[in-house]
């Protein structure tokens, strides 16, 4: 193949351009994204049934739905969470392969099963099946000085929220607050006055504001001579309070009507009143938009904005917008960051090879191949439906030196041909070609079989690694091929030919640094040869070496990702169980105040009656944005040191409750816990204040142990139990009193939560006519027993009269996880713990509780754990996956057993940079590891091939390992240098997405220092040992090891060959 290029050097460009032009397609296609897709696909379905508390929302609504979904295909794992609000949710998990639409489509169909089993409440207002991401992309602010709050929201969910939710990408888009209703406050005591009840209230509202279906005049069959014909309509629906005061209830026994204002106050106000949203201590219209399950963060953001500056020309008067909290800035952030990094290396590894080959024209040919390698590997992930990611731009970063080497085995080859025969450049390349074919294919299935079985795990970890490993693949094979197309033909056509005999004597700078390095190769004769000579004490020692490199791998704490400064801070308040939206709202502008004067913080964003944890009156959000980072410089400036700060300040100030404020994680996708997080569950049979006791046990051990567990964070999520107002109905007084118990529900429904009558026309979209009891009648446990309930014969019988109300403490929030009763705690490891072994203690913890309890890991701890699982048969794989590709290449079984002894030297050095920099064994640390591990084979395979030819050639064993070293130490040094130093910029980074870079840097830094470092010494005595046991246990002869390594005659002749690799 190389020599058909050779011929035709513009073929050779055609083919490149083409996989440019592919390339620069595919990037322009290719969706942008901080990570990989990792969330499994999630289907969520969320109930109302207003009133309810959370054991009947449960058992009434959840459980009915929770036992059909067990059948639908690919399912997972699945939990409910039903609150007292009247509120509940089931969240299906499926697995990873599983397909979204799908899965929907059956979700659907199993609760179209089971909806008639549903309490008609729950059927009116409505089901809603959504595949959006728990997390929120951004929060859209409608703001005005001349509007109100409510007004806002009214726009907001009429106008804006339906246009946000069709954006591509866009999974559900969730106003805080509501649209407007007509709501009919009813006065309990009017009620009684004139003998109406609430029933009679909902009756007559239905009856008198009704949409006619009046028909047309002139309608068929009509009489004969009839010249027209007309629709007739007629005004049934009421639109304005006035016309709702004036329908019309009953007539007095003294001729007087009364209507619904004698006995409400009617007025348009909002259909919900349980969320606000605060920007800067402002009320105002906040929209949180989250990202469908497949959608594209940075382009939906981008669709989000535009769509927003489109309606913006059609907003009311004075009407502002904003989006202080947008996650898609970070994720911007970090790929602009990785892309700058990337330039920084390609510079880098230019200088370096500029170095080591000192010629312009050989050092512009592997910078020729590095952007050609790069688009191609762009333009198959493109095919694959992959995206820019920080994970396919670090493949991109480190694979820069690995496509330079292949290019400069050719360079090489092809220049000491010419020096040493006098060839021109095209026969120099025909013949260099011919020799180093087979080997450039051979190391590129070497590393492409290291990087394959990232590519084979499942979970969260899988599609992170699949992803990089794959454009390390493609990368790597796109190299080769360059390898055997482009760069021959550049040489054939760009070098000047070199007469025969020329030794490259230079002068200047690039002669005094020949100079000291040929002075620098001869001491590692010497030292190379010491080394052999003491084979079996060197090789004691790296047995040693091996086991410590274990030893500290074993010792290094395990983590899911780092964590990142990702420019906001998330803050969750809870305030003691019972306490109302009012005192929420004072404790949220404590937070305020607080954060505002911190000079790191930007903009601050509240909600009152939600948080991620839970939703209740008595439960707060604060989203907290920091300046920028080029802003935020200082020492403890930086995301977790201000959630630090905030915490304390804000314990110090708040009179109830607490507020915990933490930096996310790195993957929200994942879950909106930045420690770890899990589900306590209850086996046996069900009792919840058994299960209170145990998650209570289990918290307290964790926070009495500081050395492990932050205390701090150690919480559980949701609403507490709280004190509840119980009624207890003597059925038997009541039907002596002939009224049913439909009657009760009835007036209860209506009075203390909210009854839902009908619609109502309000500017063109109809909205609901919701009659409660004022708020004035609603307050105390005796307004609920003067509340008056009608008898069988129209008489008013107050409720005192057969029911009586008693204090008992209930259920707030329930959970179950896989339909076993479940508490959801979550928590942080102590500082210079991990989360690993803050997740080995939580298991043994609960492992030690007496009863049926169990432990299931959730969101990004989950995923943490089955990763963790999967490590070591990652190492495993690529260690026998390298075996089997250099036992095919070189026909044998021994020379793989030399080159595989070479990858503990790089596991050792990526194990001590985690130590030196106090880095977790994660994500980034297993990616360093397995990239070490192929370019450590690959240094060995450069000393082992060319010490095998040597031996075949005549040479003895340990000569030919030891002028192999020599010949080889150059190349090494300059494609090992040009690559740690590419990975530089990345260890050093700062910023936006700086510590996934310096975590990932330092693996390979660290990796390839140390591994370079002891594998020129090692290698060469792993030649002779696996030499020495294949001789053993095959004819017997013992190899000489002494004698022969003295320094040869012919040496300073083999400075001139230090370029050569075959």
């Amino acid at each position: 193949m190389a020599k058909f290029f050779i011929d035709r050097p513009i073929f050779a460009w055609v083919i490149s351009i083409f996989i440019m032009i592919a390339g620069v397609m595919g990037i322009r296609k290719l969706p942008i994204s901080q990570y990989p897709s990792v969330a499994a696909p999630t289907i969520t379905l969320t109930a109302a049934y207003p009133g309810a508390s959370a054991q009947v929302m449960e058992d009434s609504v959840l459980a009915v739905i929770e036992r059909n979904m067990y059948g639908v295909d690919g399912l997972d794992y699945m939990s409910t969470s039903a609150s007292s609000n009247g509120s509940g949710s089931v969240t299906l998990t499926f697995t990873p392969d599983t397909d979204e639409d799908l899965a929907q489509m059956n979700v659907q169909n199993k609760l179209s099963e089971v909806t008639a089993q549903l309490p008609s409440v729950v059927q009116t207002n409505g089901i809603t099946v959504s595949k959006a991401r728990s997390n929120f992309l951004m929060i859209v602010f409608l703001d005005s000085d001349t509007k109100s709050a409510e007004e806002l929201k009214d726009y907001a969910q009429r106008n804006i929220v339906p246009e946000l939710q069709r954006v591509d990408g866009v999974g559900n888009v969730r106003l805080f607050g509501s649209q407007r209703a007509m709501r009919i406050w009813v006065d309990p005591v009017k009620l009684k006055n004139y003998n109406l009840s609430f029933s009679d209230i909902s009756t007559a509202i239905r009856a008198q504001n009704a949409q006619l279906s009046v028909g047309a005049l002139g309608n068929t069959p009509n009489v004969k001579g009839q010249q027209i014909t007309a629709t007739v309509s007629a005004e049934g629906q009421l639109k304005t309070p006035e016309e709702f005061g004036n329908i019309f209830l009953k007539q007095n026994t003294n001729g007087a009507n009364v209507y619904l204002k004698d006995v409400a106050e009617i007025k348009l106000g909002s259909q919900d009143y349980s969320s606000s949203s605060f920007l800067n201590g402002k009320e105002a219209a906040g929209m949180a938009v989250s990202l469908s399950n497949t959608g594209n963060a940075l382009q939906a953001a981008s669709d989000v904005k535009a769509k927003m500056a489109e309606l913006q020309k059609y907003f009311p008067a004075g009407v502002t917008w904003s989006s202080p909290y947008d996650t898609s800035t970070f994720v911007d952030l970090s790929i602009k960051k990785v892309i700058s990094t990337l330039g920084e290396a390609i510079v880098l590894v230019f200088i370096v090879m500029f170095l080591f080959l000192q010629n312009f024209r050989y050092t512009l040919i592997p910078t020729i191949v590095v952007p050609v390698s790069l688009l191609g590997a762009f333009a198959a992930i493109s095919y694959l439906g992959m995206s820019i990611n920080v994970m396919t731009m670090f493949a991109m970063v480190l694979v820069i030196g690995i496509v330079v080497d292949d290019a400069i085995v050719v360079v090489e080859a092809v220049e000491r041909i010419m020096a040493e025969e006098g060839l021109s450049p095209k026969a120099a390349t025909r013949k260099a070609m011919s020799q180093i074919s087979g080997a450039i294919v051979g190391i590129t299935a070497v590393l492409i079989s290291v990087f394959v079985p990232l590519s084979m795990l499942s979970g969260a970890s899988g599609n992170i690694y699949r992803q990089f490993s794959l454009t390390m693949v493609f990368a790597i094979g796109f190299s080769a091929f360059l390898a055997l197309t482009l760069t021959p033909a550049l040489c054939a056509t760009m070098l000047k030919p070199i007469p025969k005999g020329h030794n490259h004597t230079k002068g200047g700078f690039f002669g005094w640094f020949n100079r000291t390095f040929n002075t620098g190769t001869r001491k590692y004769s010497g030292w190379i040869a010491a080394v052999l000579r003491k084979s079996f004490v060197t090789f004691v020692i790296y047995l040693g070496i091996m086991a410590g490199a274990v030893v500290m791998i074993k010792k290094l704490p395990t983590s899911f990702l780092p964590g990142e400064d990702q420019g906001f801070i998330m803050t969750s308040l809870q305030l003691p169980t019972g306490a109302t939206q009012e005192r929420t709202e004072k404790a949220l502008n404590t937070l305020v105040g607080v954060a505002k004067n911190m000079p790191e913080v930007k903009d601050v964003i509240t909600v009152s009656g939600f948080s991620f944890s839970g939703s209740g009156q008595n439960m707060g959000m604060g989203f907290i944005m920091l300046k920028d980072w080029s802003e935020r410089t200082a020492k403890g400036s930086d995301a977790d040191s201000v959630a630090k700060k905030i915490t304390g300040a804000v314990s110090g100030v708040l009179e109830d409750g607490f507020a915990f404020s933490m930096n996310p994680p790195p993957i929200m996708e994942l879950g909106n816990d930045s420690g770890f997080s899990f589900y306590l569950q209850q086996r046996g049979t069900a009792n919840h204040d058994d299960l209170v006791a145990k998650r209570n046990e289990l918290m307290a051990k964790m926070r009495e142990n500081p050395q492990m567990f932050n205390a701090q964070a150690v919480r559980a999520s949701g609403l507490e139990d709280a004190p509840q107002l119980k009624i207890e109905i003597d059925r038997a007084a009541a039907a002596a009193n002939g009224v049913s118990f439909a009657s009760i529900n009835s007036v209860l429904g209506s009075a203390m939560s909210s009854s839902y009558v009908n619609d109502f026309p309000n500017d063109g979209r109809l909205q609901r006519v919701i009659v409660q009891a004022a708020a004035e009648a609603r307050m105390q446990p005796e307004d609920i027993l003067a509340l008056t309930v009608p008898s069988s014969n129209g008489t008013l019988i107050p409720l005192s009269t057969f029911a009586t109300v008693s204090w008992v403490k209930g259920v707030e929030q329930s959970q179950r996880f896989n339909g076993y009763p479940a508490m959801s705690l979550s928590g942080a490891p102590a500082v210079g713990k991990s989360t690993g072994e803050a997740m080995a203690e939580v298991k043994r913890l609960v492992s030690e509780l007496d009863g049926n309890y169990s432990l299931e890991w959730g969101g990004q701890s989950r995923e943490e754990a089955k990763g963790s699982s999967q490590t070591n048969m990652l190492y495993a794989l690529a260690a026998v996956a390298v075996f089997l590709a250099l036992a095919a290449l070189y026909e044998s079984w021994s020379i793989p057993f030399s080159v595989l002894l070479v990858v503990p030297l790089g596991i050792l050095g990526v194990a001590l940079g985690a130590l030196i920099r106090n880095y977790s064994n994660d994500v980034y640390f297993t990616v360093g590891m397995i990239t070490v591990m192929g370019l450590s084979a690959k240094n060995a395979i450069m000393i082992i091939e060319f010490a095998k030819d040597l031996h075949e050639s005549g040479k003895s064993v340990a000569e030919s390992a030891l002028r192999a070293a020599k010949l080889r130490f150059r190349p090494i040094l300059m494609t090992s240098f040009a690559f740690i130093l590419g990975v530089v910029p990345m260890y050093i980074a700062t910023g936006a997405s700086s510590a996934s870079q310096r975590a990932i840097g330092t693996a390979v830094f660290w990796g390839m220092l140390v591994g370079t470092f002891l594998s020129v010494f090692l290698v060469p005595m792993f030649y002779i040992i696996v030499n020495l046991v294949v001789r053993f246990f095959t004819s017997g002869k013992q190899p000489p090891v002494q004698g022969e390594l003295d320094l040869f005659d012919d040496e300073e002749d083999m400075d001139a060959q230090a370029f050569s690799k075959h």
